[in-house]
């Protein structure tokens, strides 16, 4: 079932023990955080699976460092996407329950995506440059 957003997401992938954990994070808290749980878990739907071997370096995963432009504004920041027990967001790490970190997953170094905002507010990530954890 196609969303109102599909053609302003680029095709993504997500590794297969990733992607079960994830789903069950965003369930667990999809009565305190409702959209970013629909968020996540619609992501979650739509990645192509692969084995964690499989997922080529330039993907956003997990522990990786991502450089992102917020087209709109011009921004450029670098975060560190964690889960929320790790999140801190004055060390640049971002919780994959908050907007941006659900949209970032998956998502290849020169890809963009339309992406709503704390507030709602459509914006366009692109990524500059992916650095994983070895």
């Amino acid at each position: 079932m196609a969303t109102k957003h599909a053609p302003t997401r680029p095709p993504i992938l997500v590794a297969e023990g990733e992607a079960d954990a994830l789903a069950d994070l965003a369930v667990a808290v999809a009565d305190r955080h409702p959209l970013v749980s629909r968020l996540l878990l619609e992501e979650l739907d739509r990645a192509e699976l692969r084995r964690p071997h499989e997922i080529p370096p330039d993907v956003v995963t997990m522990g990786a460092t991502i450089e992102f432009m917020v087209e709109e504004t011009g921004e450029q920041r670098t975060v560190e996407l964690v889960y929320p027990r790790d999140a801190d967001i004055a060390q640049g790490r971002v919780s994959i329950l908050t907007p941006v970190g659900a949209g970032l997953l998956g998502l290849r170094a020169g890809q963009s995506i339309a992406w709503p905002d704390r507030g709602g507010h459509p914006r366009t990530l692109t990524i500059v440059r992916v650095v994983r954890p070895d």
